[in-house]
C-alpha cells in the first residue's frame, strides 16, 4: 500500500538537495537492516526526511512507530513503563531522557540484490503506529493505527486539499513528526500520495520558515500552527509564493486568518481532527465558520456527546470537541468539552476568554486557566507575555471585556509560555507552572 511510483520521482528535498524515490527505498531497506530487533520503535530523528525513512523501516521490518507527545524526560519514561521492549531512535548526538536503549540513524548496510530497490506492500491491517493524545486536558492516552487506516487517511486528506488536481507540492513543515496532524501532512502525504515532496527541515523562526520555502519548488505548501501564523504575521515580511497554508493544532482566528491571507496573498485552510480519528473536516477560515467533513466521514451527536464515523475507522469515535451538527457533514466547533467554564451559575469558554485575552493589545501570548477545585467556587488564572504591561494594565482591561465572575484571580507575566512544539499547552504543565508560581 505504499505508493509505488518511478525512481525518479523527488519524494523529499534535504538540505537542499533532491532525494528520488528509488534513493529513498535504498536507504529504507539499508536503514531496515541496521534496526535493533525489539517491536517497538520511538522514532526521534529531527531531520523530517530521515523521519520518513525510520517511519518507513520500521513500517517494512513489522515494527510499530511510538509517536509520543513530547519528548520530555518523564513523558518519555511513562511510555517505556507500558511499552518496556522499546528502544529509540535518534540522528544526532543529543539522547533524550528517560529512555536507555537508544540506537542511532544508520543506513551503512548494503542491499542484497538490485530487485531489492522497491519497498514491498505493506498488509493493510499491520499496525503501523500508537499515537500518543497532547494530554492538553489530561494525560496522554495511546491509540492504535493500522496501516489501512493512515493510507486511507491520506487519501480523504489529499482529496479535500485538492492535491489530485496537481501533478507536484512541496511541503514546508515546522511542526513535529510524532504529532498525529505533522505525521499525516508533512509524512504519510509524500509517503503515500504521489506528487507531494517534503522538505527535511523543522523552520521554526519567521526568517527559517522564509529560507526553507525559498529553497523548495512550487507550489509550496505551508504546514503549520496558529502559533507561527501569528509570529509570521507579527514579522510582517513578505513570504516566498505560497499555495496554501495549512493550520491546525489549536483554534484559529478568522482575524489572523485574514490578515494572513492579505499579507501572504494566499489561501489559509485549516483541518480539524483529533489522535484518535485523524484528520476528518476542513474549512477556509476566513470565510467559513462551518467546517467540511471529508468525503465519507460522518458526524453525528447521540447522548450529549458528539461522534464520527468513516469507513477507515475501525469503530465510531466519541470527539472530546463541542460540536453542533447542522447536516450529517456540516457543524460548528463550539469548543472542548474540558474548556466550559461554569462559575457562579455563568458558563464560558477557555478558548473565549484566551481569545480576549490575546486580543488585548500588547499581549505577545495569554492564556487562561482553570486550576482544580469544586465547579463554581475554583477561580480562573491568567499566563501572560505582555512586555511593558502589569497585571493592573491586563486586569483593568480585561474587566471592560469579559464578565466579572471570570475575572481572573491571579495574574502571572512571563517571558515566555511552556508551549510544546506544537503550540498546545498540556494541562499537566499549567497546573505545575501554576503551583511554582504560588510559592514564589
Amino acid at each position: 500500500m505504499i505508493d509505488q511510483l518511478g525512481d525518479d520521482r523527488v519524494i523529499a528535498i534535504d538540505n537542499g538537495q533532491p532525494i528520488t524515490s528509488g534513493a529513498f527505498s535504498n536507504e529504507v531497506i539499508n536503514l531496515a537492516g541496521n534496526l535493533p530487533d525489539r517491536p517497538y520503535m520511538v522514532n526521534l530523528c529531527e531531520n523530517r526526511y530521515r523521519f520518513l525513512v525510520a517511519f518507513a523501516a520500521a513500517l517494512l521490518k513489522g515494527q510499530i512507530n511510538l509517536l509520543p507527545p513530547s519528548r520530555a524526560p518523564r513523558v518519555l519514561q511513562q511510555i517505556k513503563e507500558k511499552y518496556c521492549q522499546l528502544y529509540c531512535l535518534v540522528d544526532g548526538v543529543e539522547s533524550p531522557g528517560g529512555l536507555d536503549m537508544i540506537a542511532q540513524y544508520d543506513c551503512s548496510a548494503r542491499l542484497a540484490s538490485p530487485q531489492d530497490t522497491r519497498i514491498l506492500e505493506v498488509p493493510g491491517d499491520r499496525v503501523a503506529a500508537i499515537a500518543f493524545t497532547s494530554g492538553s486536558t489530561g494525560q496522554p492516552q495511546a491509540h492504535i493505527k493500522t496501516w489501512r487506516t493512515l493510507w486511507e487517511s491520506i487519501q480523504l486528506i489529499a482529496a479535500s486539499l485538492g492535491l489530485e488536481r496537481k501533478k507536484s507540492a512541496t511541503v514546508v513543515a515546522t511542526v513535529p513528526p510524532q504529532h498525529m496532524y505533522g505525521l499525516e501532512a508533512s509524512i504519510l502525504l509524500p509517503l503515500c500520495f504521489g506528487g507531494v515532496t517534503v522538505c527535511s527541515g523543522k523552520p521554526f523562526f519567521p526568517a527559517d520558515i522564509h529560507a526553507a520555502l525559498e529553497c523548495c519548488p512550487k507550489p509550496r505548501i505551508l504546514v503549520t500552527t496558529p502559533l507561527h501564523i501569528r509570529a509570521l504575521v507579527k514579522a510582517g515580511a513578505a513570504l516566498p509564493e505560497i499555495e496554501f497554508i495549512l493550520s491546525a493544532t489549536s483554534p484559529l482566528s478568522r482575524d489572523l486568518a485574514v490578515k494572513a491571507e492579505i499579507l501572504f496573498r494566499t489561501r489559509v485552510l485549516e483541518i480539524y481532527g483529533c489522535t484518535e480519528a485523524g484528520s476528518i473536516a476542513s474549512r477556509r477560515t476566513c470565510r467559513e465558520d462551518m467546517w467540511q467533513a471529508f468525503e465519507g466521514v460522518r458526524f453525528h451527536e447521540k447522548g450529549g456527546k458528539s461522534w464520527v464515523d468513516a469507513a477507515h475507522l475501525s469503530e465510531s469515535v466519541i470527539l472530546n470537541d463541542l460540536i453542533e451538527c447542522r447536516s450529517a457533514r456540516r457543524f460548528k466547533l463550539l469548543g472542548r468539552k474540558a474548556d466550559v467554564v461554569n462559575i457562579a451559575g455563568k458558563r464560558t469558554s477557555l478558548d473565549a476568554l484566551n481569545h480576549v485575552l490575546n486580543e488585548i493589545e500588547g499581549v505577545r501570548d495569554g492564556v487562561f486557566f482553570l486550576p482544580e477545585g469544586p465547579e463554581g467556587v475554583v477561580r480562573l488564572i491568567v499566563f501572560a507575555v505582555a512586555p511593558g504591561k502589569t497585571k493592573d494594565d491586563l486586569l483593568a482591561e480585561l474587566q471592560t471585556r469579559i464578565d466579572p465572575v471570570f475575572l481572573p484571580r491571579r495574574i502571572y507575566l512571563l517571558n515566555k509560555l511552556p508551549r510544546s512544539e506544537t503550540g498546545k499547552l498540556p494541562r499537566q504543565t499549567l497546573m505545575e507552572l501554576a503551583e511554582d508560581l504560588s510559592m514564589l
